[in-house]
């Protein structure tokens, strides 16, 4: 039964995602409306699409079975965290002045605001490659988890089967629909979550494993005192640098200041603050709270692990099958949440593709020919974004050892590179050319720095436990470069920095 309600689920989501791109194809026949909606989303629209492509599979299955395994119901600090600096001062600091200074200088990409805002080809080249290099391999490991679950639903069925759905589906719509399709089905996709989730901390809270949210916190307190620590005891240390690398890491990432290029007025950046907010604490606090339940339906191994196949990804779905398996109802929460994995993936997927499809057809391929046409360059960015989504599905099936790695580093590396030349030049009339570049160069230099460090006296593996730690140092050496090298380089023109931000206002 559990399989046949969640085929029938799956196949409507299927039919309902493939409409969505359809439809939105007469919206996406320019390059400014494939990557923009030709910037008249509204406020609903742009805040799911925020949110849902804030919050992949990876947070339900991998970073909430890992901290509620580990530091127990602490870990929704970093859901509340996300929230509250990752979505509302975010969308209250970076989106009113973003949307006015890529409307000025008619930028399309974060490249092409660095090109114009800092008057430097070599930055948007630079940037190119960073987004590629890094943003496809993380691409990949957004399918993580998602074959977990979907064995377990699907017995007998190969999880590549459930990646290569994802892929095709997302391919489907994003090629038609383009940016547009992408948030109306994230407003869909952000539906089916809210509901997946809520019905699914309601049904675990009333399983006599949990005993209510008052059992909840007596019977972790069983298992291990600081599992109920309001600050998770020793697991401090691990909570801190991942709240700041996830929260204000989104503040640099390409997929995620996208949004606010395309929001239509400054009206609707309110409205999608509040959403977006309320979305992230929905989606966060309750992603962690559900995997911190895990510890009441999963076996404990020697040595504290847990005792199931997949480690530390498996603790969600085991316990999903432990507390749904059974009964219509049940069934068919268990199907909307295969189906909530399945959307926080796609549109992670969708806005990752867009964004590294667009830095090469806009920012790299522009440069090689700068005589190409508006058809010709979206017939290219269509054509990119099949190539990446079928080289995310390769690097996510074949397990290549060098990109399982470079996945480990890519938030770090990005948010580094970006946050400091991004976040000043925003309001920094006194920023130069020169502090942007260092700015740039730090998430490269640094995050490259310290695993060369940790790899040689500790092992790589050591060094990949840390990886959290070096992202967040990449970021605030950008914050930190960005103004003291300005400081002693040469400022631009005043008529240059009147252009942008006289015309920003």
């Amino acid at each position: 039964m559990t399989q046949v309600i969640a085929g029938i689920v799956l196949l409507c989501f299927v039919l309902i995602t493939i409409a969505v791109g359809i439809m939105s194809a007469r919206k996406a026949l320019t390059i400014e409306g494939f990557l923009l909606g030709n910037r008249t989303v509204g406020p609903w629209l742009s805040a799911f699409s925020y949110g849902t492509t804030y919050f992949s599979a990876v947070i339900f299955v991998g970073y909430a079975g890992m901290f509620g395994w580990t530091i127990g119901l602490a870990g929704i600090w970093i859901g509340v965290a996300n929230a509250l600096l990752g979505c509302m001062l975010a969308w209250f600091v970076l989106a009113r002045p973003a949307r006015r200074m890529t409307h000025a200088l008619n930028a399309r990409t974060l490249p092409e605001l660095f090109a114009a805002r800092y008057l430097s080809k070599g930055m948007k080249r630079y940037s190119a490659v960073v987004i590629f290099l890094f943003l496809v391999p993380y691409a990949a490991g957004v399918y993580k988890g998602l074959g977990v679950l979907f064995s377990s639903i699907f017995t007998g069925v190969s999880p590549t089967f459930c990646i290569a759905i994802v892929a095709v589906l997302t391919g489907v719509y994003l090629v038609l629909g383009g940016y547009v399709a992408t948030a109306m089905n994230d407003l869909i996709q952000g539906a089916i979550m809210v509901v997946g989730l809520v019905a699914m901390v309601a049904i675990l809270v009333s399983r006599p494993e949990v005993g209510g949210f008052g059992g909840a916190i007596e019977n972790l307190a069983a298992i291990r005192g600081d599992l109920v620590d309001f600050f998770g005891g020793a697991g401090i240390r691990q909570l801190i640098p991942n709240i700041l690398l996830t929260s204000f890491g989104v503040w640099g990432m390409p997929q995620m200041v996208h949004k606010y290029y395309a929001v239509k007025d400054e009206g609707s950046i309110r409205v999608a603050t509040v959403v977006s907010t309320l979305f992230a604490l929905i989606i966060g606090g309750g992603a962690y709270f559900s995997g911190a339940l895990g510890r009441l339906f999963v076996p404990m191994a020697d040595g504290g692990a847990p005792a199931v196949e997949a480690g530390y990804d498996g603790v969600v779905p085991a316990m999903l099958m432990a507390a749904l398996g059974e009964g219509v109802f049940p069934n068919i929460v268990l199907g909307v949440i295969l189906l909530l994995l399945l959307s926080a993936s796609m549109s992670t997927l969708a806005s990752v593709v867009l964004s590294s499809s667009s830095a090469v057809s806009i920012d790299l391929i522009q440069e090689i020919r700068p005589g190409i046409g508006q058809k010709s360059q979206l017939i290219v960015t269509r054509f990119l974004c099949v190539v990446f989504i079928a080289l995310s599905f390769v690097f996510a099936t074949m397990n290549i050892s060098f990109i399982v790695n470079l996945m480990s580093f890519s938030w770090g590396v990005v948010a580094g590179s970006f946050i400091g030349p991004f976040l000043w030049g925003l309001y920094g009339r006194w920023v130069t050319k020169a502090g942007a570049w260092a700015g740039l160069l730090s998430g490269v230099v640094v995050v490259g720095g310290l695993l060369l460090y940790f790899t040689s006296v500790a092992g790589f593996a050591a060094a990949k436990s840390v990886a959290p730690q070096m992202g967040v140092a990449a970021m605030a050496a950008s914050l930190v470069a960005v103004p003291v090298a300005s400081l002693f380089t040469k400022k631009f023109d005043a008529a240059h920095t009147k252009k942008i931000f006289g015309a920003a206002r």
